[in-house]
């Protein structure tokens, strides 16, 4: 498919990212990813810059500096064009309809 204006270009790429946490003993097992993407694109800033409607985390800082071990800030690319920061919570349990390698995976 041959697209040419930029406005219709923008309703076919669109870039988002999961989340996705791997074994402590065996990083190549998968023990969740989540179904749903949890950085999308969104911010004007996101949606229009050199490469439109893409975000890609950079970095992560888990936050113990506030008390709060359970809650990350996520940097991430805006549209190839600035940085931005996101907060992450974990939540107490993994969701139930998490997609993950099975219990006995091994490397």
């Amino acid at each position: 498919m041959n697209i040419k204006t930029p406005a219709i270009r923008m309703l076919f790429a669109r870039a988002s990212r999961r989340v996705m946490v791997l074994s402590k003993q065996h990083p190549r097992v998968v023990r969740y990813r989540s179904v749903e993407p949890v950085l999308t694109p969104e911010l004007p800033q996101e949606r229009d810059g050199t490469v439109a409607n893409v975000v890609f985390p950079t970095g992560i800082d888990r936050r113990d500096d506030l008390g709060t071990p359970d809650r990350f800030d996520v940097y991430y690319g805006m549209a190839d064009n600035r940085i931005g920061v996101a907060r992450l919570d974990l939540p107490e349990q993994i969701p139930a309809e998490a997609v993950a390698d099975a219990p006995e995976a091994k490397v």
